[in-house]
């Protein structure tokens, strides 16, 4: 009886990735290529209103930089894992300079996750535990379904609100109100 042997999958590296061609959504998790569904309506709203709400605060006190639309963070090397973050925040003083090539090598202070429908919560929490391995402070999970925002101090340390969401730290002043979010 023959037997087929399944070859390993090719891992590539972010540099690799950086040089393809546009390929869609997608992260690069150990090497491998993790192909994403494209955002829902709702998902890209969500990722623009707090990414602009977010964006006017830090521009307004000059505090740093805010990316939107899945930029490339770094959160382990060999093999590569490059994680998609919906919003991140990384403030002047981790980032003297707004980084403008390839993907942030430097941990945010911030970074927010909108949860999908499609979005299993393993592969969540994974992700929220790369990024605190990484040096990351909090990490925002906006629940639309729930109509909440699961706010992480940690991978464990999380505080669920459906109100008003305060920033803290260099974000102290920040204020999100979770209604007014999810508003019609």
């Amino acid at each position: 009886m023959d037997t087929a042997v399944l070859a390993p999958p090719q891992l590539i590296t972010a540099d690799e990735l950086l040089e393809m061609p546009d390929i869609g959504r997608y992260e690069l998790v150990r090497g491998e290529i993790i192909t994403m569904s494209p955002t829902n309506v709702e998902h890209a709203y969500l990722e623009n209103e707090i990414g602009r709400l977010l964006g006017n605060f830090v521009s307004k006190h000059k505090l740093g930089w805010v990316f939107v639309g899945e930029v490339g963070i770094f959160t382990e090397r060999s093999p590569d894992t490059v994680r998609g973050a919906d919003v991140s925040f990384i403030s002047r003083e981790r980032a003297p300079q707004r980084p403008r090539k390839g993907f942030l090598q430097i941990a945010p202070e911030l970074v927010v996750e909108i949860v999908s429908p499609h979005d299993l919560w393993t592969d969540l929490n994974e992700k929220i535990e790369e990024y605190f391995a990484l040096g990351v402070d909090w990490v925002w999970v906006v629940e639309p379904k729930r109509k909440a925002v699961r706010v992480y101090h940690g991978p464990t340390a999380v505080t669920i609100l459906t109100d008003t969401l305060h920033g803290e730290g260099i974000l102290d002043g920040f204020v999100l109100s979770i209604p007014d979010l999810f508003a019609e």
